[in-house]
């Protein structure tokens, strides 16, 4: 019998891994708290709980994060624009930050000096959730057993996992015949290993690899609006689909709807390879239904009422942004920063935007805006800055006068709307 070795609190998920180690680190002499993040993923929630409980927990916490995930975490992506590696709209990595944060609160809360989660040594979550931990609580202690060898020198595959956990008793949804990896979320949902480390297999061939409908034959037309409210701006707060007029306004209602009406359009599917932090390559298959709605409406109404120069260097951020945030960098300082950059360069980003989904696509239709630095009366009329013609090397400078008094020009114009 080992020794009492205090309380630790373990980012449970229900599945193979995580129960497996609820198990093992009670062998090791822990009490176990469980916590089980409600993220937005399709899950019976009692069903865990009492999973837990008959595991060993001692107590079993269950979280709705859902709406500070979008609020919090999912918003900023928006604001940025955030691509990791030009294709990756951070899913799990925004996920992880959210509910770490949770985790360490629980921590304190019992009085746990521990805290226990189930990503492997060689991905990118054992970072995510441990720079969190250690950033909010410097005292804590992880524990990592997939890093330990007495621990992944027992298990050193999944086979070894699921002979565990059938001589524990331990229900698992994975059997040798279907063993890859899913993550779920309100962002998106994720797949990846087993059968799907062969980067010549298609991940059709993954039975079950699908949270995504057929594609239907009909548009789905509807627009976004992302004006600013409560000192908040470039985040949507009204959705409404012209076809049936139905609206959503809360950020969480909005967010689950649009999953499902461009889920039902097969948008946001792909499948990559990325490089992990930890210096691999890695294949993984995401869709991101809303996420891919929200990036196009965004980044249209962005281009519309962004001064160019403000968003040549705004560019610049969102790819450290993105970088900073796929490899577990959200509660540092540097990314703490670049959110407020970002929040400042979204202050005219306002507006709506009509597009329609189909086929898998995106279709931006038309936008407006109190702040579009678009002038139609010039567009219409004639440019022609013929000094150009005698002066090449003065182009450069009355360009930017030309942009300069513009730009100042249409701001005059919105406030002095504003104060009418």
């Amino acid at each position: 019998m080992a020794q009492p070795k205090g309380t630790v609190v373990l980012a449970y998920s229900g599945g193979l891994d995580t129960s497996c180690i609820l198990v093992w680190l009670k062998e090791q002499g822990y009490d176990v708290v469980a916590y089980l993040a409600n993220i937005g993923q399709k899950e019976d929630f009692e069903a865990a709980r009492k999973k837990a409980q008959a595991l060993g927990a001692k107590k079993v916490y269950i979280e709705d994060i859902s709406r500070e995930f979008v609020e919090e975490f999912i918003w900023p992506a928006v604001q940025a624009n955030a691509l990791y590696e030009d294709r990756y709209l951070l899913g799990t990595a925004l996920a992880r930050p959210c509910i770490a944060r949770k985790l360490v609160e629980i921590a304190q809360k019992e009085g746990a000096q521990y805290v226990a989660h189930g990503a492997t040594g060689k991905g990118n979550d054992q970072v995510r959730f441990e720079l969190t931990c250690y950033a909010l609580c410097p005292k804590i202690k992880v524990v990592a057993p997939w890093r330990l060898p007495e621990f992944y020198q027992r298990f050193p595959g999944r086979r070894e996992l699921m002979e565990y956990a059938k001589k524990h008793g331990i229900p698992v949804p994975v059997t040798p015949q279907t063993p890859w990896s899913m993550d779920e979320n309100l962002m998106h949902i994720s797949y990846e290993a087993g059968i799907l480390e062969n980067p010549k297999r298609g991940s059709h061939r993954a039975e079950g690899v699908s949270c995504i409908c057929s594609l239907i034959g009909n548009f789905t037309a509807g627009r976004v609006s992302i004006p600013g409210v409560g000192g908040r701006w470039g985040v949507p707060v009204k959705v409404t689909n012209t076809g049936d007029g139905a609206r959503r306004c809360s950020a969480l209602e909005l967010f689950v709807y649009l999953n499902d009406i461009a889920g039902k359009h097969g948008v946001g599917r792909i499948d990559i390879v990325e490089n992990r932090f930890v210096g691999m390559k890695s294949r993984g298959i995401y869709e991101t239904p809303a996420g891919t709605i929200l990036y196009h409406a965004h980044l249209d109404i962005e281009a519309f009422t962004m001064d160019r120069e403000v968003r040549k260097i705004k560019q610049g951020l969102a790819l450290k942004f993105s970088e900073l945030v796929y490899n577990g960098f959200w509660h540092s300082p540097e990314c703490e920063f670049l959110r407020q950059c970002i929040g400042r360069s979204q202050e005219a980003v306002v507006g709506t935007v009509r597009l329609s989904v189909f086929k898998g696509q995106v279709y931006i239709l038309g936008r407006e805006s109190p702040r579009s630095l678009y002038n139609e009366e010039l567009v219409r009329g004639t440019y022609s800055p013929c000094v150009s013609n005698h002066f090449p090397f003065l182009f450069d400078f009355y360009i930017a006068v030309f942009r300069l008094k513009e730009y100042h020009r249409l701001q005059s114009k919105v406030t002095v709307k504003q104060d009418e």
